[in-house]
């Protein structure tokens, strides 16, 4: 079973655009706002583009994009 590790924002960015169907809807300063529409409404995330995000920090995202961390530790 793959374990989340410490990665960049924009490998963040680009997994959660590419794999889980989110979507650039606004970036201020060094950090950039996704967003997907669902049946059960709008969801959206912030991603800070970092060279290295902490674990914490990942989860965190993770955890507002509705995404099971597991499930993204297979694409890194």
């Amino acid at each position: 079973m793959p374990r989340l590790r410490a990665v960049s924002g924009e490998i963040v960015i680009k997994i959660l655009c590419n794999r889980f169907g989110f979507a650039v809807s606004g970036r201020s300063g060094s950090h950039v706002r996704l967003s997907k529409f669902t049946a059960e409404g709008k969801i959206g995330t912030v991603v800070p583009v970092h060279d290295e995000l902490k674990i914490g920090t990942l989860k965190g995202i993770l955890k507002l994009a509705r995404v099971d961390p597991e499930e993204f530790a297979e694409f890194l």
